[in-house]
Order: C-alpha cells, then structure tokens, then sequence
C-alpha cells in the first residue's frame, strides 16, 4: 500500500501489526491521527491482520 504524502511515517503496517494484546492500543493510535492518517491507518491494519489470517493454520476444525 502506498501511504499518501500527509500521512504520519508512524501509521505504516509495522506500527498497526499488533499482536492481540495490542489491537486496542492501535486502534486507539489510528483513532488520534486526523482524518486522511485515519483512513490509511485502517487500511493499513486491515492489511496486516488479512495477511495475518492468510498465513494461519489451514486444518479445518471438526
């Protein structure tokens, strides 16, 4: 994903992988940016968390 010009360096998909524990706390971070930092900021910790559910185990649960 390209990050638009006025978006702050800190809301990349590195900063908005959280591990579970730290979801709240990025979502918290992304709701402090203004409104186009926002945007980006889901888009970038929807990303994160797709890759993240596309790389989990594949067995099916009975």
């Amino acid at each position: 994903m390209d990050q638009p010009s006025d978006v702050p360096a800190e809301v990349t998909t590195a900063s908005v992988a959280p591990d579970d524990d730290d979801l709240l706390s990025a979502l918290e971070v992304i709701e402090g940016q203004p409104l186009a930092a926002r945007a980006a900021g889901y888009e970038a910790l929807l990303d994160a968390l797709a890759k993240r559910l596309e790389s989990g185990p594949t067995d099916a649960r009975p």
